[in-house]
This record gives structure tokens, sequence and C-alpha cells, in this order.
């Protein structure tokens, strides 16, 4: 049976405007094993049709390599796959994340631009393994490989994991908090693209750009508005509104944001693996606003009307 609460709408009741406070059967922000979640493509997609979902997207950080497997899953289930995928950047020296979402597939300059963020994480897994060697965790790299279990570029969660299973910590928060997250010896500043470029590539490539949490960078409301100057400037046209569980009033003045730019309002659980605080379709409430649903963007309006399986220009 659907896990979702009976006051999701269906998509064929997707509104064209935000009028009420509303959950929808729609997530387009999720993860896999394809980068650092705990599913493959396929267990995901079939965790969003037992929760009552009806459009997804997977957005693996700076891979699509998840992408057909999920699509022959998606179809099965019938579900409706919109390709994507999530954009490590940099903006005034913060790490910003990009949602790219795809309807024509990985083309254009994103190629190249998923080539070079393959490159840059894989140079800075090697880095971290170095330092949190010194600090206790040795072989990390190869530890880290183990808890991946695949050969995709590693991140902080694979680190973290191999800190957990040797006992250095006791678990994933005592791993960030004391070797991985912000600050700390562990966290190594990758050479991201500036935000501008890694949008550019989006839009040249047929694609979507969507500011993704931007309530979760710590920025004081003004510094936030110049984020997303900076954004729609380069050609970025939405932000996600909601991006899992969220103050209600913070929401409501993030809306006010998106409206005096005419940023499109996207939403999405940033689901990672089960048994957390985030599950597919699993947010707050969308807020009564003016700001138009990303799916009255005119690269993907026909997200409303889409069969299950992925989704193309214009299918």
């Amino acid at each position: 049976m659907p896990l979702l609460p009976a006051n999701y709408l269906p998509i064929n009741h997707l509104p064209r405007v935000f009028d009420a406070d509303q959950r929808y059967t729609v997530d387009l922000h999720m993860h896999s094993t394809a980068s650092d979640g705990a599913l493959t493509p396929t267990e995901l997609v079939k965790l969003c049709a037992e929760r009552g979902l009806t459009h997804m997207s997977l957005t693996d950080h700076d891979t699509m390599e998840g992408i057909e497997e999920a699509g022959i899953a998606a179809q099965q289930a019938g579900l409706c796959l919109v390709p994507g995928c999530e954009l490590s950047t940099r903006w005034q020296g913060i790490n910003i994340h990009v949602v790219a979402l795809m309807p024509g597939g990985l083309q254009g300059p994103l190629v190249e631009g998923l080539a070079l963020q393959r490159e840059a994480r894989i140079k800075r897994a090697e880095v971290i393994a170095e330092r949190l060697e010194k600090m206790g965790l040795p072989d990390a790299l190869e530890k880290a490989r183990a808890q991946a279990g695949s050969d995709r570029p590693l991140g902080r969660p694979d680190f973290a994991r191999a800190l957990v299973a040797e006992g250095v910590v006791d678990d994933w928060a005592g791993a960030f908090k004391r070797y991985l997250g912000s600050g700390k010896k562990g966290d190594v500043k990758a050479h991201w693209p500036e935000i501008s470029d890694a949008v550019a590539w989006v839009v040249a490539s047929g694609g979507v750009a969507v500011l993704a949490h931007p309530l979760r960078y710590g920025l004081t409301r003004r510094k936030r508005g110049l984020l997303m100057d900076t954004f729609q400037a380069a050609g970025g046209q939405s932000v996600e509104l909601v991006s899992g569980q969220q103050n209600p009033d913070s929401t409501r003045d993030l809306a006010r944001q998106l409206v005096e730019r005419d940023l499109y309002a996207s939403m999405g659980s940033d689901f990672h693996f089960p048994g957390s605080h985030a599950a597919p379709g699993s947010m707050s409430l969308i807020p009564r606003t003016a700001a138009p649903p990303i799916w009255q963007h005119p690269r993907l309006v026909h997200l409303r009307d889409a069969p299950s399986g992925m989704l193309g220009p214009g299918s």
C-alpha cells in the first residue's frame, strides 16, 4: 500500500499554481548507489512506487550512471523518471549544489562537465584518504572503496562508513563531527567549478538548473538572495522551495524570494538511505505561493502528462 498521506495529489491533479499548502506525488532530488545512496537505482524506484510517488528524478552526485537502470525500473513500476544529477559547485568559497534536470538525458557540454567532476572527486578522495591515514585509519582508500562496493568516485560518506566499520567512531554522526564535517581535516575542498559555469553546462545541454536546498548553506537572507541572483544571471531558473523537512516560516520567506525573481519552485527529499530522517516523497508542505511549479517550465511542462519510463523531450 502507498505510504504517502491522503493529502498528496496525484500527477493528473497537479496544479498550474500553488494555491494551497499541499504535498505532491513528485520527488525531484534523490540518490542511489551510483553515488552515495544506499539503494540501487532499481531498489530506489521500487521504494518510490511503494510510497505512492508518480514522478521522480534520480540526481546522483556528479554522475548520471544510474539513469538507464532507473528508467527501465520506472517503466516496469509505472512511474515517470526525470533524468538528472546533482552538481557540486563553488560560490564565494562556499560549496553549493545544483540539481540538473535533464529531460533529454546526458548530452552537450554536460558530458565533459561530468567527466571533469569525476576527476575532481577522484583526486579529492585521495587527499581525504591521506589525511585519515595520518589520523588513525590505515589503508583508508581501500577501506572506503570496500564500503562503496563499486568503482565509482568515493565521497565522504564512504569514508564515514569505513571509520564506523573499523571502530574508529561509533556512528556516522561521529565520523563527520570528528573527521569529515565542515572545517575538519577530512573536509577537503575539491576544485569544483564556479556555479555559473555548472549552470551554463546544464542550460546549454537542454536541461533545467535547480538551486538545491538553499536553506542549508547557513546564509543570511541577503546573502541567499545574492546567491540566487548569481545563479539566475547564469541561466538558472528554479530553486528547491522545499528540501526534506523545513521550518514553515523559512519556507514561506524563501517562496517570497523566488517570486521576487520569477523563479520556478522545485521540491525533493534529498533521500540517501532508508532509516534516515528523509524518505522518498517525504518533505514539508509546499506553501501557497505565486512561484510557478517546476513542471510549468517549458522544458518540463510535458511532465504533467508523461507516460511511465524515462522522460524525454516532448514525451
